[in-house]
């Protein structure tokens, strides 16, 4: 069977901050509750360039399929024991793409001015929300990525090894898989963070440097059918 959707994640930047389980459940999908490791949930502030999102086997689109992205996410666990990611905000820079997601799967995309540049190898990912809002809302990530992470630690694995999400869709949970590569994570020096989608997604302002900041290359993804918790 061909896949619901196929693109590519290029050039990640993975930053998280400890969060308290019980803050973070009252914004989990129905039947779902906080992903902990050692008592612990996290949350992420993920930026990349989204590559040739392709539909139904379709080849992947150049333009339209292409884009920086930025994302606020959560860590959650269902009655089957699939773990996954919770969108809380995705900020994109293409308006089409955003118009599609919010009006048919009821993802929480909004239209943003964005930019993902590369400077001799220093990353620097910035974001400042056009709509729906709150306009202003915006991100600065610059970092420098390091070494090859040959074999994860714990808290690396649980953070980056998702294979899958869960939504609210016309008032039901689901669950939407993916595949891909195990994750080529390399160490990052975080130059500089100055953002506010955090807060805006209606988690608690980060205080303090990120508990974790890795950086990936990216992979190919693949998504398959969405099925009920």
């Amino acid at each position: 069977m061909s896949p619901l959707m196929t693109q590519s994640w290029l050039d990640l930047a993975f930053l998280h901050w400890a969060a308290d389980p019980g803050v973070v459940a009252p914004l989990l999908p129905a039947g779902t509750v906080p992903d902990t490791l050692d008592k612990v949930t996290y949350v992420g502030l993920v930026a990349f360039r989204m590559y040739r999102v392709g539909w139904l086997g379709l080849p992947g689109i150049p333009y339209l399929g292409t884009f920086p992205e930025t994302n606020v996410r959560l860590y959650s666990r269902d009655a089957h024991g699939r773990r996954g990611v919770v969108f809380r905000s995705l900020d994109a820079s293409r308006l089409i793409p955003v118009a599609v997601a919010r009006t048919l799967f009821r993802l929480p995309y909004v239209w943003s001015r964005m930019e993902v540049r590369d400077d001799a190898g220093t990353l620097t990912y910035t974001s400042r929300r056009r709509l729906p809002g709150p306009r202003g809302a915006h991100s600065r990530i610059v970092l420098r990525p390091g070494g090859r992470i040959g074999e994860p630690s714990e808290l690396e694995h649980f953070l980056t090894a998702r294979w899958g999400m869960h939504s609210t869709f016309h008032g039901r949970t689901l669950y939407l898989p993916n595949a891909h590569p195990r994750w080529p994570l390399h160490r990052a020096q975080l130059l500089e963070c100055d953002e506010s989608l955090v807060a805006a997604a209606g988690l608690p302002a980060p205080t303090g440097a990120p508990t974790s900041v890795l950086y990936s290359p990216g992979v190919p993804v693949r998504f398959g059918r969405p099925a009920r918790p």
